[in-house]
């Protein structure tokens, strides 16, 4: 029997009602999971193949690979991304997408066979394929670390020791957890930084700890990363660099028209790294993966990223045009939040902003117009943590009377109280 399939990452760690909401929406006919991990699997009609208690009818199946059936054009995988409606999206990405990303980073930034990826990121996060497949395809060796650890600075910096780490790719928020935690730093690592804008000061510190360091961008819809720059000066704003291969970007206006040098707009980008689309969400597809006005026949993926093109001739992100945020790397719609908060019987209007703490760290602050005096946010919060994973409840929320409103009746962002 032939094979050739796409994949769902499925986090354990997410609620099961939102692993419920994956397979259900794209119709996955199979699920593979292990022992730990099945009693957190929702009730599906997908055939589950458990890799602990199937393991003696697995070892039995034939050891010769059947022929493969899939193409350049046929889907990869299918990853899920906050949605503004407040239901997930599933990115639609072929072979083709994956296979381009791959080979122009085996090339820029670099990996061959005797590389170490220290590999840190779930698998519900884009950029994990970096960390799994390139060492694949190059020779290189990559160690898998546990959740516990990539999530604790001291034992973080010890493993990348302990298992001679010479690439490392984390999100602003995990290297300042490094930072913090008195790392020394490792001479020879290639650091790669993305997910989020890298500051000025982070970069700063970094320079001095690793051997190079890479800022990536690059949205879900266009493949993992889209652009990179080897950051060596950390005294002007971090470029986000210029297009991988067979990539290309546009700073445009509102009316699709390229800006000046130096102009703000907003970024679009084309090339082989474009996703299908959204799975089974042809009128947002239709938004977003538009005609490209200056290469006919081709398509163009709207990111919704305001940015500038420098003297330089480098590529500046200065940030979003709408409420979605980036918190510790992970893409959030801020919608979807409110739809949860709005579903909670006890909530009249809710609203939810990215503030920066004291820390200098974005978190997330819910605001609140309540139906009674009374709201208890410990049901609150076991409430919202069925319908969504940790990284994106508010560990913060403000109680109203009444939201404040712009003269036109929206809701006034600006004005709401720290």
């Amino acid at each position: 029997m032939p094979f050739g399939g796409a994949y769902v990452p499925l986090d354990p760690e997410f609620p099961p009602g939102r692993l419920k909401l994956y397979l259900e929406d794209s119709a996955a006919p199979v699920v593979i999971t292990r022992a730990d991990c099945r009693d957190r699997l929702p009730a599906v009609s997908a055939r589950v193949v458990d890799l602990d208690a199937d393991r003696e009818e697995i070892a039995s199946k034939p050891a010769t690979p059947p022929p493969s059936v899939s193409s350049a054009a046929n889907l990869a995988y299918v990853i899920y991304t906050s949605g503004s409606t407040g239901t997930p999206n599933g990115v639609a990405v072929e072979h083709q997408a994956l296979a381009n990303f791959l080979r122009s980073m085996s090339q820029q930034p670099g990996l061959d066979q005797d590389d170490v990826v220290a590999a840190g990121t779930t698998i519900s996060f884009d950029i994990h394929h970096l960390e799994l497949w390139l060492p694949l395809i190059t020779g290189a060796r990559v160690t898998l670390l546990n959740r516990e650890t990539a999530a604790d600075g001291i034992q973080l910096g010890q493993e990348l020791d302990r298992v001679g780490a010479t690439v490392f790719q984390a999100t602003p928020a995990r290297w300042r957890l490094l930072l913090n935690a008195g790392w020394a730093g490792r001479p020879g690592l290639k650091a790669l930084c993305g997910g989020e804008l890298m500051p000025a000061g982070l970069a700063e510190q970094l320079l001095g700890k690793v051997g190079e360091l890479w800022n990536m961008y690059g949205p879900t819809e266009t493949t993992v990363w889209s652009t990179i720059h080897r950051v060596e000066d950390s005294r002007t704003p971090i470029s986000i660099g210029q297009p991988i291969a067979n990539t290309w970007v546009y700073i445009l206006d509102p009316t699709l028209q390229l800006v000046p040098q130096g102009a703000e707009g907003e970024l679009y980008i084309g090339g082989d790294g474009l996703a299908r689309g959204y799975w089974n969400r042809s009128e947002l597809t239709a938004a977003r993966f538009v005609p490209d006005p200056f290469l006919s026949g081709q398509r163009m993926y709207k990111t919704g990223d305001l940015a500038r093109v420098r003297s330089d001739g480098l590529l500046e992100c200065l940030g979003r045009s709408d409420h979605q945020v980036k918190i510790n790397g992970h893409r959030i719609e801020l919608g979807e939040i409110e739809s949860a908060l709005i579903a909670y019987p006890g909530i009249r209007e809710a609203v939810v902003v990215s503030r920066e703490d004291s820390s200098g760290e974005q978190r997330l602050v819910g605001y609140i117009v309540p139906l009674k005096e009374q709201l208890s946010l410990e049901e609150l919060r076991s409430f919202l943590g069925t319908r969504l994973p940790a990284y994106m409840l508010p560990p913060a929320f403000v109680f109203l009377n009444t939201l404040p409103l712009t003269p036109n009746g929206k809701v006034d962002r600006q004005a709401l109280p720290a």
